[in-house]
């Protein structure tokens, strides 16, 4: 299958994704507001397009790709462009909206699916479950859900975090996060493409939440260097960012994009994950 996927919020999942897409013969445009930025992706097989600045053209268009981060008014694409995507939406065979984790809110370490009510406990998880309603109210178009969890891949990840001088292991007992490599985000959206079911809603993780503290360490120990020291989260300098994300504490599961996807992760835990960036790098 090819076509032409628009994609709003040109930025590290959706390059991964274009790169996967470009070399199967699909026409790929990606916006940015940086003008910096179009080099970059250009790389990634796509077209670049300036936004806000040039006005999208979705002629011809058959897939929708949005990565763009909503605020408090909700999502900016259908704040611009609502209207001419509500009209257009027999004309799509896929939309995708990237969204995050963070819209379940703290389960105290539980474990949640797809059927978890959205009860997020951070501005940026109710923002997130403003937009994905937004995208779903639109009569006739064909929606997915994707619902991420941190992500890491090349040039994203806990390596660099090493060097910076007085790095911690930061450790609140009980808590874990749900992580997801960008290769394997790019495969399930590729997947998903390939076999639409318009409404669906797919956790994007891999199968092992694990305290923060536990990939920090490995990824020293992959290094070579020294293990960082402990400090308490109750002690810890963070910003109020990152400092919401320990308030909420869940495991993920990712039946769905198994059973309904057929995926099968090429990076199913943090540590396959971080050894194969060791050996690129």
């Amino acid at each position: 299958m090819t076509g032409t996927l628009f994609s709003f919020g040109h930025g590290y999942s959706a390059q991964a994704l274009s790169r996967q897409l470009q070399p199967q013969g699909w026409r790929i445009l990606g916006t940015t507001r940086d003008p910096a930025q179009a080099p970059v992706i250009r790389a990634s097989g796509a077209e670049p397009v300036i936004w806000p600045g040039q006005q999208p053209q979705l002629d011809g268009v058959t897939h929708l790709l949005v990565s763009t981060a909503p605020n408090a008014k909700g999502d900016p694409v259908l704040a611009a462009l609502r209207d001419e995507i509500a009209e257009r939406a027999t004309q799509f065979e896929w939309v995708g909206y990237l969204s995050t984790t963070a819209v379940y809110g703290d389960h105290k370490g539980a474990w949640v699916d797809e059927s978890t009510p959205a009860t997020p406990t951070a501005e940026r998880g109710k923002w997130r479950v403003q937009a994905e309603e937004q995208w779903q109210s639109i009569p006739g178009l064909p929606t997915h859900i994707f619902r991420l969890a941190g992500i890491y891949g090349p040039g994203r990840g806990p390596f660099s975090k090493l060097k910076r001088v007085g790095m911690r292991r930061i450790i609140k007992p009980g808590q874990v996060f749900s992580r997801i490599h960008v290769a394997d985000i790019a495969q399930v959206l590729n997947a998903s493409m390939n076999a639409p079911n318009p409404g669906a809603v797919y956790n994007v993780c891999d199968d092992e939440p694990v305290p923060p503290q536990d990939v920090i360490a490995y990824a020293a120990e992959l290094q070579g260097l020294p293990l960082p020291p402990e400090v308490s989260f109750d002690e810890a300098d963070m910003t109020p960012m990152a400092r919401s994300f320990y308030n909420e504490n869940k495991r993920v599961r990712n039946d769905r994009i198994k059973d309904e996807l057929g995926v099968s992760l090429l990076y199913p835990n943090y540590r396959v994950g971080l050894k194969s960036l060791m050996i690129e790098s």
